[in-house]
């Protein structure tokens, strides 16, 4: 599957990160962490695959006038990190704080929030 990814990507076609929801053992947010590091393991760049969890699904949605990058006037929910992502792809984990319709949040008080 890795190679078959990097080929499809290398030959232009749209490749989408959005990994399944509503099956057993897909943790939201955790599993699109964890498939951004299988894009790059694949052989894409980690700009490459950040592109397909921002740009590429606008481009797609036909949103990429107010989605899918961070510029002046564009709508955007954000993950601010602690580590360069170029870098290394698992730095996606290291968040700081999380922009959420223009509020900020910490994230460990956002998990001590949640019901046990």
């Amino acid at each position: 599957m890795r190679g078959n990814l990097r080929r499809v990507f290398r030959e232009g076609l749209l490749v989408l990160a959005g990994t399944d929801t509503g099956v057993t053992g897909i943790l939201l947010g955790v599993s699109s962490q964890m498939e951004l590091a299988l894009m790059v393991d694949a052989g894409l760049s980690p700009a490459e695959a950040l592109q397909t969890a921002t740009i590429h699904p606008a481009g797609m949605l036909r949103r990429e006038r107010d989605l899918g990058t961070v510029e002046a006037g564009k709508l955007a929910d954000l993950l601010l990190l602690d580590a360069d992502p170029l870098t290394d792809i698992r730095n996606v984990r290291k968040i700081f704080r999380v922009v959420r319709g223009g509020t900020v949040y910490d994230p460990a008080r956002l998990l001590s929030d949640m019901p046990k």
